[in-house]
């Protein structure tokens, strides 16, 4: 960059491709603001092209393959290319789509970094360009977390981007991290053949859900015959062998390295306009997703909250919003879902977090396996389960383990955030058959629990 260079004026200037960052430069374009982003792999960040998207297409063809299996005895044969192929057009249709939402804002594949607290470099491969912004959006996303003694080849140990793009089934995977993303992509796996292991140093997989909903993944996982050891240590290969610190040893051919995100914050050049990161990289952000800098706004992977990109879309449309000058707040509950076998949804408070806040609390209950609709879809492992204040009766938080967990969840997220009451659910009428009967059969159960007993000491 050369010293001097003019500065082309722009009111939103948008760093990163992804849900939050496309979808805060589509909001302000069509709001009439003169954007730019800038992405320097491919629009649609890792999330649509090698996360997200990718990753649950995958998922879905394994577990479409596991019920075939147990409907009709023998499992279909599997041309591995053509599972691939498949996946490969619904990210270049969903990228395609993409691209035309962004139809009014002007694209820049490059590399951007702050010079001071209202200026943008953008380094390109033949050349840069500077920019003097109004406004800037920092949706930079993360990236895995790299293991020492594990470092990523692409060939035999990948990351979460590698394992999605695997020349053939592994025979033997080990997954190292058992967090929802080494969960998934095991599970998956596991329903093309992959013998696997998941290797977890804490004590459970799955952290941040209800350990009732993680039983039924652990109990799934299993039956499938995948291997799963907690309060374990990855150590370093030795040939064929991942080698674990106590000395155990699982055959590899391919190591999968998910043991978390860090924020894409390093190499932003913060300090020039002013900024600094907590100790975990992430940028402090006030309701509106604004910096300490008032010009500079933060969404997404890179601010506090779950690495979700629907919590970054949400507070895209928060910024949008602001920059436009109407009135905006991001304060909305974040639901999570682990897209393992059985799904896992949950938002609001888990039971052991409503009962730590000394509520008296009521816990509902329905089992998918006294679901119609759950037996007719080969599916009757799972639970809802719904935690509310037993003097007020408000929900508290709905936590789902079954088949479609992830589309149940949003009746539980609109309800929490209208601070919906018990009988409000349960007077909703679902229709039959559903799967949604089984939430309002836990608000059911709930209820009937504090009409049998209302001492604290009895309340289920």
């Amino acid at each position: 960059m050369v010293a001097g260079d003019i500065p082309t004026p722009v009111e939103v200037i948008v760093l990163g491709g992804g849900p939050g960052g496309y979808t805060v430069a589509a909001r302000a374009a069509a709001r009439g603001l003169d954007v730019v982003l800038v992405e320097q792999a491919r629009v649609g960040g890792v999330c649509l092209n090698v996360g997200c998207i990718p990753s649950k297409a995958l998922i879905t063809a394994g577990h479409d393959l596991v019920r075939a299996r147990q409907r009709f005895g023998d499992a279909p044969s599997v041309d591995w290319s053509v599972v691939q192929s498949w996946k490969d057009s619904v990210v270049s249709t969903l990228v395609g789509g993409v691209r035309q939402m962004l139809s009014r804002v002007r694209v820049v594949e490059g590399t951007g970094r702050l010079l001071d607290g209202n200026r943008v470099a953008v380094e390109m491969p033949d050349h840069a360009e500077h920019f003097r912004f109004q406004h800037c959006v920092l949706a930079t996303g993360s990236r895995p977390v790299e293991l020492a003694n594990l470092p990523v080849d692409g060939t035999r140990i990948v990351d979460s981007t590698g394992a999605l793009a695997l020349a053939a089934v592994p025979e033997h995977l080990v997954v190292v991290g058992g967090g929802y993303i080494g969960m998934e992509l095991g599970m998956a796996y596991a329903a093309f053949g992959s013998r696997v292991t998941v290797i977890e140093a804490t004590d459970t997989v799955l952290a941040g859900f209800d350990k009732e909903l993680v039983k039924a993944v652990t109990i799934r996982a299993a039956a499938i015959g995948i291997t799963i050891a907690t309060r374990a240590a990855a150590d370093h290969m030795d040939g064929a062998d991942l080698v674990l610190r106590d000395g155990a040893r699982h055959r590899a051919d391919i190591v999968l390295v998910a043991v978390g995100r860090r924020p894409n914050t390093d190499d932003l050049q913060l300090e020039d306009a002013g900024l600094h990161t907590r100790a975990d990289g992430l940028l402090d952000v006030d309701d509106q997703c604004r910096t300490a800098n008032r010009s500079i706004s933060a969404i997404g992977d890179i601010t506090p909250g779950p690495a979700l990109a629907h919590k970054a879309t949400a507070q895209a449309h928060v910024v949008a919003a602001a920059l436009a000058g109407d009135t905006s707040s991001f304060d909305q509950l974040v639901p999570l879902v682990a897209f393992t076998d059985p799904e896992l949804a949950a938002v609001g408070l888990t039971e052991a977090e409503a009962r730590a806040t000394g509520r008296r609390v009521v816990v509902g209950r329905a089992r998918f396996s006294r679901s119609g609709r759950a037996l007719t879809l080969d599916a009757p492992d799972g639970v809802v389960k719904l935690i509310a204040d037993a003097d007020t009766h408000i929900l508290l938080g709905l936590h789902v383990a079954g088949s479609n967990a992830s589309e149940l969840i949003n009746e539980g997220v609109l309800a929490l955030e209208m601070a919906a009451r018990l009988e409000d659910v349960a007077a909703t009428v679902h229709p039959h058959p559903t799967l949604g009967e089984s939430i309002a059969d836990a608000a059911h159960a709930a209820l009937f629990t504090l009409t049998k007993r209302t001492t604290h000491e009895h309340i289920a």
